[in-house]
């Protein structure tokens, strides 16, 4: 039995830095990375996705450990908002109604922006 125990070990310690490794800490400061800002002059509809390096966040007292890669947002008008971490992107689609829909972001003096009028033409704008 002891002769499996030690590899068993060896291999849990090789496992755990890489998982360490892969995701950042965020605590309860879910908007402290990278903005980003949707326009819709006109009040037109649009989906949003934005995709960023794995992040555990504290959701609640009795969730400290939320596992997400992903903010997914709908709406109509304009709206504004933060990625948990300083690097990332986001695609911005327009769905309905009037007028173009843009997204926008900025990173240390960079500016990023993208719109379109067209419907189910997604755009997109990011920073790694």
């Amino acid at each position: 039995m002891r002769r499996f125990a030690v590899p068993a070990l060896a291999v849990l310690a090789l496992g755990l830095p890489v998982g360490a490794r892969a995701q950042t800490d965020v605590g309860t400061d879910h908007a402290g990375g990278l903005p980003w800002s949707v326009a819709a002059p006109q009040g037109a509809d649009w989906t949003l996705v934005c995709r960023f390096e794995p992040v555990t966040m504290e959701m609640s007292r009795y969730d400290t450990r939320h596992w997400a890669n992903r903010l997914d947002r709908a709406g109509h008008g304009p709206m504004t908002g933060r990625l948990p971490v300083d690097s990332g992107y986001c695609t911005l689609t327009k769905t309905g109604g009037p007028g173009p829909v843009a997204i926008g972001m900025a990173r240390h003096g960079q500016t990023q922006a993208r719109g379109t009028a067209q419907r189910n033409s997604p755009v997109s704008v990011g920073f790694q």
